[in-house]
């Protein structure tokens, strides 16, 4: 006779079971790589080929260093990261707030075009936005890089729907208090957003990060290139070096796996605390 502590402790043996078997399928790839990138080259040629290496070398990552300025490439990204991240947090929360505590014509009608704009692929407006930075003489700036990128209709829906959960005898409490919009909005609603505000600036990071199209558009000059420009340097027409190209990948990947590694407990918090409920 199987008790009920039996049958819990059989469904939580069980449910752990089936999220290490699909975390262990989500990251073979990098474990793949990793293990790949360690090996020479004669041992890539070889078949069949052996994941693991009885020698392994690190001299791939050495001749990656050496034939591409990657530290270079990552700090470019880095910026481009960092300054569209403030910007969306902070135009997504003034524009939630807006939505949220103002009354003005038209609101509703406002909110559903911009939620209308998550429907068009970056795509279909790319040559739009590469003649108004051609025009405005950006090309090979880091403005250039970051401008289509500073407001997101995701990013406001996201804090909007977080700011309708806030009680509103707090906004009522602060104006009592002396507190008006802008202070309410930076000393009230964001700090107690901030597990939604960390899990959307952590899902912005990976999709900015990982831009190839625009960047390669914008930027002629090696020096203004991004991370995801640079690796592709790697593959060139005499010779494909794979040793190469996964130690580059490995190091292009580390940032996005660190982010979600020290973020993973904000990422779950955001999307209970309000930030993705209908």
């Amino acid at each position: 006779m199987i008790t009920p502590h039996q049958k819990k402790i059989a469904g939580e043996i069980s449910s752990f079971a089936l999220k290490t078997i699909i975390g262990i399928l989500f990251i073979s790839p990098l474990i793949v790589g990793v293990c790949f990138s360690l090996q020479t080259d004669q041992e890539l040629m070889t078949y069949p080929l052996k994941l693991i290496t009885a020698n392994p070398t690190l001299e791939s990552y050495a001749q990656v260093f050496r034939q591409i300025p990657i530290l270079h490439y990552l700090k470019n990204s880095a910026v481009v990261c960092l300054v569209c991240i403030v910007a969306q947090v902070i135009i997504s929360c003034l524009a939630a707030y807006g939505f949220v505590f103002f009354k003005f014509p038209g609101k509703n009608l406002l909110f559903t075009l911009i939620l209308m704009t998550t429907m068009i692929p970056g795509e279909v407006v790319v040559i739009t936005n590469y003649v108004t930075i051609q025009n405005m003489d950006l090309i090979d700036t880091y403005i250039g890089l970051v401008l289509p990128s500073l407001i997101s209709g995701t990013a406001i829906f996201l804090m909007r729907q977080y700011f309708m959960t806030l009680p509103k005898d707090y906004k009522e409490a602060a104006i009592l208090d002396g507190c008006g919009d802008m202070g309410f909005l930076f000393r009230v609603a964001m700090p107690l957003s901030i597990p939604t505000i960390s899990s959307l600036a952590i899902y912005l990071f990976v999709q900015i990060y990982n831009q190839y199209f625009w960047p390669m558009l914008v930027t002629s000059r090696d020096e203004m290139r991004t991370i995801q420009i640079g690796i592709s340097y790697l593959v060139t027409a005499d010779v494909v070096n794979y040793g190469h190209i996964l130690a580059g990948a490995v190091v292009a990947i580390i940032p996005s796996v660190l982010i979600y590694i020290l973020g993973q407990d904000y990422i779950i918090k955001g999307m209970t605390a309000g930030g993705l409920k209908g």
